[in-house]
């Protein structure tokens, strides 16, 4: 394994988890020089195990760390060696995780003690003993089963809207919603801040730009990744990707490798 750059093993959640963990992560940062990115919002909590050079993250230099989801990029510098565990979690994981509305959490960076107490400190420290990476993934899965079971119990109804948010990939409408459920608008949105930090007008417009993004990815030209998310036209998709993304979508759609060549043999 090279000693700079970036490692990473990953690990399937267990059957437990899979409601409530997308991802779990066990990596290894180290670079020549400081590294800095702009993180896309995504429509799940970032929960990072750390140990070993803090990373700065929209300015504050933290370790273990996590927050609830945002409705803009975040902008992370790892300056020196670090490693540990990366989480993503659904909604309704954090929620239960962490024990309080996500509401508090949005466009947030929370140091992960002030949420779980020195549980969370007692948990790097042994992530930091633990040498074997799928040893760390196992000793984390097994500790947020334990946390997130213990955690508030939250209705279907909410889960249920945002998988529909999800399979549309955000073009439902929220009325549609309300009305399936027999809910006002202002009861929606409440849920909708209590259990995912966003109402579901903004949620809408993270799914949507993250479908967007993996098509772009695929090969999907950009003008058709524009009708089919439904963006009013590719200036608005343009204005989305920069505040949701830092990015354009010209910069993530794979261009063709002639066309790379052209450019830098002109």
């Amino acid at each position: 394994m090279s000693t700079l750059g970036l490692a990473m093993v990953e690990a399937t959640p267990s059957a437990a988890l899979r409601p409530y963990v997308l991802r779990l992560c066990a990596y290894r940062e180290h670079y020549d020089a400081p590294v800095t990115r702009s993180e896309m919002a995504m429509p799940g909590a970032v929960l990072i195990l750390a140990f070993g050079t803090p990373m700065e993250v929209d300015g504050e230099r933290v370790s273990a760390f996590t927050g609830g989801l945002g409705d803009r990029f975040t902008v992370t510098r790892t300056a020196g060696p670090t490693e540990g565990v990366e989480v993503f979690l659904t909604p309704f994981g954090a929620r239960r995780l962490y024990g309080l509305p996500m509401r508090h959490l949005t466009n947030r960076v929370v140091p992960v003690g002030d949420l779980l107490g020195p549980s969370a400190d007692r948990l790097v420290e042994r992530l930091a003993e633990t040498t074997s990476w799928r040893s760390r993934l196992a000793l984390t899965d097994r500790l947020l089963r334990e946390r997130i079971a213990a955690g508030p119990a939250l209705g279907p109804e909410v889960p249920w809207a945002w998988a529909r948010l999800l399979e549309s990939g955000g073009r439902l409408g929220v009325s549609s919603l309300a009305e399936s459920l027999g809910w006002s608008h202002r009861h929606l949105v409440a849920r909708f801040q209590d259990q995912i930090g966003l109402a579901p007008k903004t949620a809408a417009r993270v799914i949507r730009f993250g479908r967007a993004a993996r098509l772009l990815r695929s090969g999907t030209a950009i003008a058709e990744v524009a009708a089919e998310c439904g963006f009013y036209d590719q200036a608005h998709m343009n204005r989305e990707f920069r505040a949701l993304g830092d990015t354009t979508p010209g910069q993530i759609y794979p261009r063709p490798a002639a066309q790379v060549a052209g450019m830098l043999g002109s």
